[in-house]
Order: structure tokens, then C-alpha cells, then sequence
């Protein structure tokens, strides 16, 4: 029996100065037992996505060699991008991969909720790990950016579950929860109007009257309209049916999808979804893609 594994995808506000990004990812690098999988640095959001993985201990430890490099290297007060922000280290997910529950993730979140309070982070519990109700969407916690946490802090409802109960602006706060996969999925459209991307974000979006399990905003990055979207429950809305609603929305205001981009990693599932949709192979599994019968990787939660 191996110990059951975690995946953590932290997102830290810097994507634009490359020796700060390599020097926050070489802590995480330097725990033994992490394996990083991924990093994602986008200069328009100024914003940086890391994955890794490893079983519980080194995670734990990865996240909080994180958190304190995020906390020497970077200034809040200094930062700003595309993407609403409200911590240099924003927000910090636990998912469960093999022979990890749910409840495992939740238990692992709150250790490091405690332990980044320690350190001087205020921190949001949210999704499965969240202590309140109201604040088991991340969209609410983070609902107008590090300024939005800063007027409603004060407010018995909106007290931190860990750490100091009042904000440092060079820190900020930081959200950490427990999830299944999220598939960061993001569509350029052919046009610089940012109001197209946000309309489109708006109807494509569940809040908006959308797709079950779809968050989007409307962002400019690149010269191009951007609809940013998180998947959040691959089953209700795979990546092709979200796509071909943006495709849709935009085709309504005179624009199309250009281009599409990945942020961070998707589960083998999600690749096999689209090829279904796009190919037609109705009866398309993982046991049919070679390199999951050579390696014995046919189950997605598997590194």
C-alpha cells in the first residue's frame, strides 16, 4: 500500500518578474518528496499557477516554503494585474489524488491553515474545507480583491478562521481549500474589446444563467479579449461543451474564438471528453491511448 497523495495548486501574485517566480518555485523544489508538475506565469494577469504533488507531509511542507518565499519576495501593495488578487500568496487548493479521500484534503487544509496563521497570513477556508457556508465559494471570498477582504474583515461573518484577524497590505490574505479538479481553461477572441470577452463571461458563466460548474470573467491580455473560465465539475460542463458556449455567445456579438489555453494541468479524463465530443468516438476510454496500458496510468487521480 503507498500513502495516499496530494495535489496542491497554489496561485501567487507575480508573473511577470522571472528571477522572483524561480526563486519562489526553487522552495517548493527543494522539499524532498515534491514532485512539481507544472507552473503557468501569465504577465497580463501578473499572476502564477503552480502545481505540484507528493504525499501529504512533503505537501504540507512544500506549501509553507511557499508561503514564505511568496512573503520575502513579493509586495502586495506594489502588485497589480488583469486577474483579481488579495494575497501574494491567493489562494492555495488541496486536492485529493491516489488513495486520498475528500476528508483527507480537508484535514491537510486546515493544518496548513494553521500553520500559515503562525506565520502572520490571515486565511479563508473554502470549498469542502470552509467553516462557513457563505464562504464556500472562492468568488465570494475574493469578491473585490484584496480592497473588498479589507472593508469586510471587520465584520463578525468575515473574521479569518486562521491567523491575524487584521491585514498586512504588503501579504494580504489567503483562501485555502479543499477540491476535486479544476480545469483552468481560457478562449482568445478575435477582437481587443474587452466588453465582448465580459458580456460573454457573463452568459457563459452558472451565476450568469450559464453552464452548471462554469466561473468566467472577461479579461485583455495579450492585445486579445480573453474569456477566463475554471471548470469546476468536469461531469456537468466538460471542456467542449464550455468552448462551444463561449463560440456560441461570441458569434452573437460579431467576434470569434481565436485560440484557446490550458493553465496548469487537466486530468486524462478531460482530454479523453473532448476527443469524444470533437471525434465522434463515443466509446473512447483510457485503456485506448498507449502510453496508459504502457505505464498502468488508466486512472486519472494517478501521477
Amino acid at each position: 500500500m503507498h500513502a495516499p497523495l496530494f495535489e496542491a495548486v497554489p496561485n501567487f501574485s507575480e508573473g511577470k518578474d522571472g528571477t522572483k517566480i524561480s526563486r519562489i518555485t526553487e522552495a517548493v523544489r527543494a522539499i524532498p518528496g515534491v514532485r512539481i508538475l507544472s507552473l503557468h506565469s501569465d504577465p497580463d494577469h501578473n499572476r502564477s499557477v503552480l502545481t505540484f504533488a507528493g504525499e501529504e507531509d512533503p505537501v504540507l511542507s512544500g506549501a509553507l516554503a511557499l508561503a514564505k518565499a511568496c512573503a520575502t519576495e513579493l509586495d502586495l501593495a506594489s502588485q497589480s494585474g488583469e486577474h483579481p488578487r488579495m494575497g501574494v500568496l491567493d489562494v492555495l487548493p488541496f486536492v485529493p489524488l491516489e488513495g486520498a479521500t475528500m476528508d483527507d484534503a480537508v484535514r491537510l487544509a486546515h493544518k496548513a491553515s494553521e500553520s500559515l496563521g503562525f506565520l502572520g497570513f490571515p486565511v479563508y477556508l473554502y470549498g469542502s474545507a470552509a467553516t462557513n457556508p457563505h464562504r464556500r465559494s472562492l468568488p465570494d471570498i475574493r469578491r473585490g480583491g484584496y480592497e473588498g477582504v479589507a472593508s469586510r474583515i471587520s465584520d463578525p461573518l468575515w473574521k479569518p478562521d486562521y491567523g491575524p484577524k487584521t491585514l498586512d497590505s504588503h501579504r494580504g490574505v489567503v483562501a485555502v481549500g479543499a477540491r476535486p479538479f479544476l480545469v483552468a481553461f481560457n478562449a482568445y477572441l478575435d477582437t481587443d474589446d474587452v466588453e465582448v470577452a465580459r458580456v460573454v463571461a457573463t452568459r457563459v458563466r452558472e451565476s450568469g444563467g450559464g453552464l452548471p460548474a462554469v466561473r468566467a470573467l472577461g479579461f485583455g491580455v495579450g492585445g486579445k479579449a480573453q474569456v477566463s473560465m475554471n471548470l469546476t465539475d468536469l461531469e456537468q460542463t466538460p471542456i467542449p461543451v464550455a468552448l462551444e458556449a463561449v463560440r456560441s455567445a461570441a458569434a452573437d456579438l460579431g467576434a470569434s474564438v481565436e485560440s484557446t489555453e490550458l493553465v496548469g494541468l487537466a486530468p486524462l479524463e478531460a482530454v479523453l471528453q473532448a476527443a469524444r465530443y470533437y471525434l465522434g468516438l463515443r466509446e473512447l476510454e483510457a485503456d485506448h491511448v498507449l502510453e496508459s496500458r504502457l505505464y498502468g496510468r488508466s486512472d486519472p487521480r494517478r501521477l
